[in-house]
C-alpha cells in the first residue's frame, strides 16, 4: 500500500498536479467579478470558493489581506499561441486563460491538454480561422483551409468541431484576398447550430456593421477608419447582442512598426480609439480586453495589463475594467466556472499589495497567484 501510494504522489507530481490545501484569504477587499465586497474573507477548499463572508469559522490557514486587493485571475481574450512556454509566461502574470483566435491545430490539442497543469494558463482555441485562398491568415507558414463559397461553410464548421475547438474566428479583411459576407453570414449561422460563439475579424466600419447584422457574437478587433455611423450604431444596440475585444494597444503599436507614423499620428490614432471604444461602453456593449500577442511583440502575459490601462484612460470605470479581463470572457466564451470569486467557482484568484480601483497602474502589483487554490507565484 505504501509503494502504491509513493507511486499515484510521483505520477501526480509528474502531471503538474500539487495536492490542494484549505486556506482562509481574511480581512481583503475583493473584487468578486461584479462588485466590490470590503472587508471580507474567503475559504477555499480542494481548490474552489467555499464561501465567501466577514466571518469564517474553522481551523484553517489564514493568508493575510488586511490592506490588500482580492480578485479573479485574468483572461487575454484574443492571442495566437504556438508554444507551450507561451502557457508559462501567461501564468506567471496572473493571465490564467487564453482564448485563442488562429492557430495550428495540431499543435494546439496537445496545449488545451494541460489546462489542469499547475503553473500554466488554460489554452481555449479556434483552431483555423476561416479565410480566403491566399487570404489574411494564410502567410503564417502552416496550410490553412479555406473556403471559397457559402456552401462550404457546413463542412468547414463540422471539420473545426472534430477537431475539438471551442469557438469559431472569422476572417474579413479586405486588405488581402477575403471571404465574402455572404459566407461569413453561412459560417456565424452554422457555428450557432453547433452551439459555437462565433467571432469576426475586421479592420473596417462597414465591415463590423454587416457581420454583426449577419448574427455574429463579437468582434476581435475594433475598426480604424473612423466612428460607426450613429444610426447604424443604434440599430446594432436594439437588435443585437455582441461583444468587441477593440485590442487597442495592438492597434497603437502597429502604427509606427507598420504604417510608420510619427509619434504625433500614432497619438492621434489612439485618441480615436478610446473616443470610439468609450462610445461602445457608453452605448451598453461590452468591452473585453484582448491583445493579439505575438504581433507587434506583445507578450502572452504583462501586456494584458496594458490594455487594461487604456480602457481606464478611456474613460471606462474601474470596475467594469476589472470585468473585461475577468468574469466578461467567462461569461461570453462559456469557459466554465472561472471569472468570479464566488461560492462553487475555481479559485483562480490575485492578491495585489495596491488597489487597482485607485488607479488601473495598480494591476502590475501582484503578489501572489493561485490556480484553482494552488500558489503558482508568490512574490
Amino acid at each position: 500500500m505504501k509503494l502504491y501510494s509513493t507511486i499515484i504522489i510521483i505520477w501526480f507530481t509528474f502531471l503538474g498536479i500539487q495536492a490542494q490545501e484549505s486556506f482562509v484569504i481574511k480581512d481583503v477587499t475583493l473584487f468578486d467579478g461584479e462588485t466590490v465586497i470590503e472587508n471580507t474573507s474567503v475559504l477555499i477548499e480542494d481548490g474552489i470558493v467555499k464561501k465567501v463572508g466577514k466571518r469564517i469559522q474553522g481551523d484553517y490557514k489564514i493568508v493575510d489581506g488586511n490592506g490588500k486587493f482580492l480578485m479573479p485571475a485574468l483572461t487575454n481574450c484574443h492571442v495566437h499561441s504556438f508554444m507551450v512556454p507561451q502557457l508559462y509566461e501567461a501564468a506567471n502574470a496572473g493571465v490564467l486563460n487564453l482564448i485563442d483566435m488562429h492557430g495550428l491545430e495540431s499543435m494546439q490539442h496537445y496545449m488545451t491538454n494541460m489546462r489542469d497543469q499547475v503553473g500554466t494558463a488554460r489554452l481555449y482555441r479556434a483552431g483555423y480561422a476561416a479565410t480566403a485562398p491566399g487570404g489574411h491568415g494564410t502567410q503564417y507558414g502552416f496550410d490553412v483551409p479555406t473556403l471559397e463559397k457559402p456552401e462550404d461553410a457546413k463542412q468547414w464548421i463540422a471539420d473545426r468541431v472534430e477537431a475539438g475547438v471551442d469557438h469559431i474566428k472569422i476572417i474579413v479583411e479586405p486588405w488581402k484576398a477575403t471571404i465574402s459576407h455572404d459566407i461569413a453570414k453561412a459560417l456565424i449561422e452554422e457555428a450557432h447550430v453547433q452551439d459555437k460563439v462565433a467571432v469576426v475579424h475586421i479592420s473596417k466600419k462597414e465591415d463590423a456593421y454587416k457581420v454583426l447584422s449577419n448574427g455574429a457574437d463579437g468582434l476581435v478587433h475594433i475598426w480604424g477608419d473612423g466612428a460607426l455611423p450613429q444610426e447604424q450604431l443604434d440599430d446594432l444596440v436594439a437588435n443585437q447582442d455582441f461583444f468587441v475585444i477593440p485590442t487597442i494597444l495592438t492597434n497603437v503599436l502597429v502604427q509606427p512598426l507598420f504604417y510608420g507614423k510619427t509619434a504625433e499620428e500614432t497619438a492621434l490614432v489612439e485618441e480615436a480609439l478610446l473616443k470610439e471604444v468609450k462610445r461602445l461602453y457608453d452605448a451598453g456593449i461590452p468591452i473585453l480586453a484582448g491583445t493579439d500577442p505575438p504581433n507587434a511583440e506583445i507578450n502572452m502575459g504583462t501586456d494584458l495589463y496594458k490594455e487594461l490601462i487604456f480602457f481606464s484612460k478611456a474613460g471606462i470605470p474601474a470596475v467594469d475594467v476589472l470585468k473585461s479581463a475577468t468574469s466578461l470572457p467567462a461569461t461570453k466564451f462559456n469557459i466554465g466556472k472561472t471569472g468570479f470569486i464566488k461560492e462553487g467557482y475555481i479559485a483562480d484568484m490575485l492578491l495585489l499589495s495596491k488597489n487597482p480601483l485607485e488607479t488601473m497602474d495598480h494591476i502590475s502589483s501582484i503578489e501572489t497567484i493561485w490556480k484553482a487554490g494552488t500558489v503558482i507565484t508568490k512574490k
